[in-house]
């Protein structure tokens, strides 16, 4: 959604937070791309990509999503402030044991996030690695409330969902290492509170966590229930971008998003893969009256709007009102969140 709202909004920068453990899809050109590291209005090849000094780097990942997305120099801006990770990082996950005791995915961030926080001297900035510092930025910050302050968009991707949040998701250990809340991504962002117009929120149809021994899943079912209800001769099985496992998948859960929604204030609403509730979406450019139905009900459960549904590679498409208030996206001087 990142990807498309960044076009709709004519965003200047697009800022990823996070790490390499969560990897983000878009469709551009017709060609289904996936980014663990950029943020993905990149590919419009009209947005500049700023990995912020609360971002977690793996250089190799990094480096090899520029080449592959053609990017000119002047595309990436890299605070100095960000964390490389490193082989004893994961190193230092795989022995601890993290993959199997709550599904991690091992990249490295968690460790990380511990070391810097511990102050530890093993601790390496993108200031000091030399692959990064043709991109590397000491007023980044500056940069980006420049560009607010001409009226231009700036966007911040965040990574994961907000059951995974180390602060607010409810599972722990079943975590991420960072908070992923809105309020947590503006932070690493470097971005002011006072910067932001809009808090887009991303839903899915069917909610996932990553294979294995990953945590509570609410309602769980198999991608063979969900192929089966979508009534299309397509298996609908999701894996992994990090680790390759088959996703676990369930119901959708309302509580959980209610707490999002509580969490986040979010001013849009987004609901992805509209297409799992009835296959035949994905061959026209509005809801059939089933999906359309699933929809509806979701937001009766939930006393809020959703505002725009993706309907698979096809996009993005704005939810009738159906007599809830009206709410269009956001075209002011600030910074939209998603």
């Amino acid at each position: 959604m990142a990807h498309w709202l960044a076009r709709e909004q004519g965003a200047t920068y697009a800022i990823r937070v996070g790490g390499p453990n969560s990897g983000h899809s878009a469709v551009e050109r017709g060609s289904l791309v996936v980014l663990r590291h950029l943020p993905t209005p990149v590919l419009t090849g009209n947005v500049v990509g700023v990995i912020p000094a609360g971002a977690y780097v793996s250089v190799d990942v990094l480096m090899q999503e520029f080449e592959a997305a053609g990017l000119r120099r002047e595309q990436l801006l890299v605070d100095p402030a960000a964390v490389v990770i490193d082989d004893s990082m994961r190193q230092e996950e795989r022995e601890a044991g993290l993959g199997a005791a709550i599904g991690s995915t091992v990249q490295g961030v968690g460790s990380a996030v511990a070391r810097r926080a511990m102050r530890k001297s093993s601790v390496t900035f993108a200031s000091d690695c030399g692959a990064l510092r043709r991109f590397l930025r000491c007023d980044l910050g500056l940069i980006v409330s420049d560009a607010l302050s001409k009226g231009e968009r700036v966007l911040v991707e965040g990574t994961q969902g907000f059951g995974l949040s180390l602060l607010h998701g409810g599972h722990y250990p079943y975590a991420t290492s960072r908070d992923t809340t809105a309020a947590g991504a503006l932070s690493e962002a470097g971005l002011s509170p006072r910067d932001v117009d809009c808090v887009a929120l991303t839903l899915r149809a069917f909610p996932i966590r990553v294979g294995g021994n990953s945590g509570p899943l609410p309602r769980e079912i198999t991608w063979e229930d969900v192929s089966r209800r979508s009534g299309g001769n397509t298996d609908l099985d999701e894996y992994a971008t990090i680790t390759g496992r088959l996703r676990r998948v369930a119901h959708f859960d309302k509580d959980v998003v209610a707490r999002a929604i509580a969490a986040n204030r979010p001013d849009l609403l987004f609901l992805n893969h509209a297409d799992y509730f009835d296959y035949a979406v994905h061959e026209q450019s509005e809801l059939t009256d089933r999906a359309g139905q699933e929809v509806s009900e979701l937001e009766h459960s939930l006393g809020a709007m959703i505002d725009y549904v993706g309907v698979g590679p096809r996009g993005v498409i704005r939810r009738p009102a159906r007599g809830w208030p009206r709410r269009d996206l956001v075209r002011g001087a600030a910074s939209a969140m998603s």
